[in-house]
């Protein structure tokens, strides 16, 4: 098929790529001439394990290509995926301008009948206003489609070449054909293609990250209650995980959610419901516990030391979570600040975000690019992203480096014992 993806963002690019490995003829389209060039060099602007090789593979097979020009891509695609940022508004709510300027371009570039597919995540309604602006700049015909993407990042690429579920809201028969014909090799495994109403897909995408995030944040306050009342919420996590009602998945307790799609996703929720007179309080509860959570850290240190002016405080782990070097909301900033604010030094690592932190924090925070540099003559190291390369460090040579040895660990990614019998005074989420 002839497809156009506008927005080369994480969820555009990720999209193009896999579309174009299943050869399809794929057109990127952005703004960002910058990115163009970058990408038209076979380098990409993220980190997302897998893209980059993907996007080289099928650049040079010339299934994938991308431009700054809208409407060629439009003329020469049957199927136009809207995938550009909806980021938060002042007030809460999804920030439709994007899509929005782009619908009313598409329209004005149509020279036949198009699929016109809301990829980016978008609140109820959002199918019906796109379909309003693009009737307002063409006598084509066309049809709306909704396809909300469940791409975890880190995992972007096996989501989208082995999804779950495809869900697809379509109001005509033709466009939902077609959309069926273009997901069938993804799901030949038996994932099913779930065809519903435009306001019903829509609205999954949001229900879902909002179950996640419920998820995170009960168990978050499970673990404070753990220490509260002397329990042990490893022994509690399992318990409750092997009710099959329940499962396993988010259960882990830590220093909260963030990334691009939990915190906006759930505000998002919030506003539109309110927007039409319903108080969806379980989410007003999510978002609370969430931001108390990213600190919980800082409240232990500070009782621990007493003052941390002047302390020096080493972090390992900055991006949301393991596999991307994204910031977005990420509970290490929120964190870091903190520590700056009661008089710390900070000494941090991570992976990949490095560079993304350098540019938030600026000289405020010193950055390393290796893991136990960041070490050096530092009071406690704190955990906060659960990377495989911290999960079994030689803690011999993390003692020598450290000025004392003291961790708080974020993720639980230790066991207790252990830590303590090499001798650190170990803190961890919930546990005795």
């Amino acid at each position: 098929m002839k497809i156009a993806v506008i927005g080369s963002g994480y969820v555009g690019l990720v999209a193009g790529a896999c579309l174009a490995e299943n050869g399809n003829d794929v057109i990127c389209i952005d703004k960002d001439t910058a990115k163009v060039r970058m990408l038209q060099r076979g380098r990409i602007p993220i980190y997302e394990p897998g893209l980059e090789e993907m996007v080289r593979r099928n650049r040079s097979e010339k299934r994938l290509t991308f431009t700054t020009n809208l409407p060629r891509g439009v003329r020469s695609s049957q199927i136009i995926f809207i995938a550009v940022g909806t980021p938060t508004g002042e007030d809460g709510s999804a920030d439709l301008r994007h899509v929005l300027d782009v619908a009313r371009e598409i329209g004005r570039a149509m020279n036949g009948y198009r699929v016109i597919v809301d990829k980016s995540t978008v609140p109820v309604g959002t199918a019906e206003k796109v379909r309003d602006v693009i009737r307002k700049e063409t006598s084509h015909p066309f049809s709306v489609v909704s396809n909300p993407e469940f791409l975890k990042q880190g995992a972007a690429i096996d989501d989208f070449m082995k999804p779950d579920r495809v869900v697809i809201g379509a109001e005509d028969s033709r466009a939902a054909e077609i959309m069926k014909e273009l997901y069938a090799p993804f799901t030949r495994t038996g994932a099913p293609i779930m065809m519903m109403d435009c306001a019903s897909a829509e609205l999954s995408k949001y229900a879902a990250n909002a179950m996640l995030a419920t998820r995170i944040s009960f168990m978050n306050e499970v673990a404070n209650v753990c220490e509260v009342v002397g329990a042990d919420v490893d022994q509690v996590r399992r318990a409750v995980a092997s009710d099959r009602r329940i499962g396993a998945s988010f259960l882990f307790p830590g220093v909260g959610y963030g990334g691009s799609c939990f915190p906006k996703d759930v505000k998002a929720m919030l506003k539109f419901a309110s927007a039409k007179s319903y108080d969806f309080q379980i989410l007003k509860a999510v978002e609370s516990v969430n931001e108390r959570q990213k600190v919980r850290l800082l409240t232990k240190m500070q009782k621990h030391f007493g003052s941390l002016q002047g302390k020096r405080i080493a972090v390992w782990g900055l991006s949301f979570k393991p596999k991307t070097d994204d910031m977005r909301e990420a509970p290490a900033v929120p964190l870091i600040q903190g520590l700056i604010d009661a008089g710390a030094t900070v000494q941090a690592y991570d992976p990949e975000a490095v560079k993304v932190a350098r540019s938030i924090f600026g000289a405020k925070v010193q950055l390393f690019e290796k893991s136990y540099d960041a070490l050096k003559g530092a009071d406690a190291l704190t955990i906060v992203t659960e990377w495989n390369e911290f999960r079994e460090p030689d803690f011999t040579r993390i003692r020598k480096t450290m000025r004392a040895p003291v961790i708080f660990d974020g993720r639980n990614i230790y066991n207790p014992e252990q830590i303590r019998s090499v001798g650190f005074t170990y803190y961890s989420i919930g546990r005795r």
